[in-house]
């Protein structure tokens, strides 16, 4: 960020204090300034204000200018105005070096990055006290009465900006909401709904609110006041009229006992089968800004629905069909705004740009409830192929954000006592305990993802969770392998029976398979996986891992590059470059398998059959004392370890079985 801030007292600290959340208003020194009638002026300054690098005089131009006579001198008086009101004789603030332009307003304060920083930095633990300091910076809409005629550019980062800033403002008083006492919240939830009225979940609080202080009346004209904006814009009001009403229920019930209340839960126990959850999220339609407006139907609309069909392939998550989506973006609703109205976890937005060879895509992943950008990247790529390339945008896009979701929910689940999971958060804290690779947590991780099966039978992820937990036992040999290998089957087919559509369950039959010896099976298996969803890492890596031994070493090779290219920070990045150095050693490429051997036994998870390819690649690839370091390690934690251990576990062809064991020999570990 270009300015340094660190809260609420850095304003009254400030030599230049900028409030971009209202009317443009710029302080220095304590003194209101008056600012240059222009708009563009002002427009061109809120601009460099807010961006995070140095900007090309020719991009400003063309924000700012509709093919003026002389736009370059334009925006030179423009600058010139910006230096009267921010440099002084010791310190210029407006940096003009080469063609780029820069504002610096380190040291001073500016409205809108303070609420940005705290925001991306989240906001769930800010005690209340740093919410409403935080509140208390908007004075309005962002840049308020700031448009500029004829200048489409600008005016589309106006309204990206208007909604980015709406959105932490709602979300400021959402957490503010369940912080405060019930009159504060009151007041709270009239501001929240001014900004977010299509919000369900507004409207069921402000319901639940009323309905608490008996206010029944207030609460039918609200009702009817809000079904009334539902309708007119052609949205389903049903869940108003359901919220209403079981607000209505809880109050008007005859309150039960304490005691009995207590019988009542304890009678219930542990056993009850909680309601199915998963994450749920919004791919918003993705605008063009290669000129001529944003057009319909071209690369922006392809990729969209690109990523819809391909996050809903993977199943671990509720995925918002694309009618809904590109209806509300039709209307003119920001992604920020769809993504309260759907009521979904988290919303995907982006813009396409082609220009000449080239096509750019910026995607944004953001927490609908927080308004925290949890992810974002920028494709630049040669448009030498416009299929291919959007093929291959949409396969990063879609790797990337189901691995940031699947981790974002496994720390959540993490943070919640294991008494109050419910199936959704047990599945993910299994996870978080099942990537640690060692007996303790597989124990912990198998206990977790039994919970997510009992409290939700339906739960095939679970169940392909369960065979893991499994596979890892009899692969490790920590408990009796044979009993194991059956377990790891068994559940792989109950997550089968539940969803034969899931490519986890694909994936942990094509596991199971493998430990029996059904080579060629697992491998039928896995390539279901990967057909039903192309964007599925794991089964990219489980063939490429089963390939690597006794099967196709060049088809093992490319399955574990792409596997990396989906999933380039995989818990399992160690077993992806593992499979690749074992099959990179089957075909003679001594020097490749050694640094992909060294790379893999180096992530902090890598157990000791990892270490073991680095120390054999190595020895294969002339390089001793290196293997020999690897082999140490090795028998620091597994001091009996020798190749036949190794061998046992993997399956090898003979000629794979031979070239190790030669290795093996070399550096003593046989």
């Amino acid at each position: 960020m270009p300015v340094e801030s660190d809260r609420a007292g850095s304003a009254a600290r400030s030599s230049l204090d900028v409030r971009l959340l209202g009317p443009l208003t710029i302080v220095r020194d304590g003194v209101t300034l008056a600012l240059p009638p222009s708009r563009k002026a002002r427009a061109l300054f809120a601009y460099l204000a807010l961006a995070l690098h140095p900007v090309a005089r020719s991009q400003l131009c063309e924000l700012l200018w509709d093919v003026p006579n002389d736009p370059r001198g334009e925006l030179r008086w423009c600058l010139s105005k910006i230096r009267s009101l921010v440099d002084t004789a010791d310190r210029r603030r407006v940096d003009t070096e080469l063609d780029m332009v820069r504002l610096d307003l380190a040291g001073g304060f500016v409205d809108a990055i303070e609420v940005a920083r705290v925001t991306q930095k989240g906001i769930q633990t800010d005690a209340p006290d740093q919410l409403r300091t935080m509140l208390a910076l908007f004075k309005g809409d962002f840049l308020e009465g700031l448009e500029v005629d004829r200048t489409p550019g600008f005016n589309n980062w106006l309204t990206a900006q208007r909604r980015r800033f709406r959105s932490y403002h709602a979300a400021l008083l959402e957490q503010l909401v369940g912080r405060v006492p019930a009159e504060e919240a009151l007041e709270y939830l009239d501001k929240w709904l001014e900004l977010a009225p299509f919000d369900l979940r507004v409207h069921e609080l402000m319901l639940n609110a009323l309905a608490r202080r008996g206010k029944i009346r207030e609460g039918e004209e609200h009702l009817a006041a809000a079904t009334r904006l539902f309708e007119s814009e052609g949205l389903d009001s049903t869940s108003l009229r359901d919220a209403w009403r079981a607000a209505r229920v809880r109050i008007d019930s005859t309150p039960v006992p304490l005691a009995q209340a207590e019988v009542a839960a304890a009678s219930r126990g542990r056993d009850e089968i909680k309601p199915a959850r998963r994450a749920s999220i919004a791919v918003m339609p993705f605008v063009d800004r290669s000129g001529g407006g944003d057009i319909r139907g071209g690369a922006a609309d392809a990729l969209a629905h690109d990523v819809i069909t391909r996050l809903a392939k993977l199943r671990s998550l509720f995925v918002i069909a694309q009618g809904t989506v590109f209806s509300l973006h039709e209307r003119r609703i920001g992604p920020e705004e769809a993504g309260r109205m759907l009521n979904v976890d988290y919303v995907v937005s982006g813009a396409v740009r082609r220009d000449e060879q080239r096509l750019t895509v910026a995607v944004e992943l953001a927490e609908t409830r927080t308004a925290r950008i949890i992810w974002a990247e920028t494709f630049n790529n040669k448009l030498d192929d416009a299929f291919l390339v959007l093929d291959e945008i949409g396969n990063r896009i879609v790797a990337s954000i189901a691995s940031e979701i699947e981790t974002l929910e496994r720390n959540r689940a993490m943070l919640k006592p294991p008494t109050s999971l419910d199936a959704w958060e047990a599945y993910h804290r299994g996870l978080w305990h099942m990537y640690r690779f060692n007996k303790a947590d597989n124990e912990l991780a198998h206990n977790f993802f039994a919970t997510a099966v009992r409290l939700d039978p339906t739960f095939a992820r679970a169940y392909a969770g369960l065979s893991f937990t499994h596979f890892q036992n009899a692969f490790q040999r920590w408990t009796k392998r044979e009993l194991e290998i059956e377990r790891a089957f068994e559940t792989a087919g109950q997550s089968l029976m539940v969803d034969d559509r899931d490519p986890a369950a694909h994936w942990s039959m094509g596991r199971a398979l493998w430990l029996r010896g059904r080579h060629d099976q697992s491998v039928v298996e896995l390539e279901q996986a990967i057909d039903l969803s192309p964007n599925f890492a794991l089964g990219h890596y489980t063939l490429a891992f089963v390939h690597s031994q006794d099967g196709d070493a060049g088809a093992a090779v490319s399955y574990s590059d792409h596997s990396r290219n989906l999933s380039p920070f995989d818990p399992l990045l160690f077993g992806i470059l593992g499979a690749r150095a074992m099959a990179l050693v089957r075909l003679g490429r001594f020097d490749e398998a050694a640094e992909a051997g060294v790379t893999a036994a180096a992530r902090p998870n890598a157990h000791a059959h990892i270490l073991a390819i680095a120390a054999f690649s190595l020895a294969l690839a002339g390089r001793l004392d290196e293997a020999r370091s690897q082999l140490a390690a090795i028998r620091r934690m597994l001091p009996n370890y020798r190749v036949d251990d190794f061998l046992a576990t993997m399956q090898f062809a003979p000629e794979g079985e031979t070239l190790f064991r030669g290795a093996a020999k070399r550096i003593g570990g046989s």
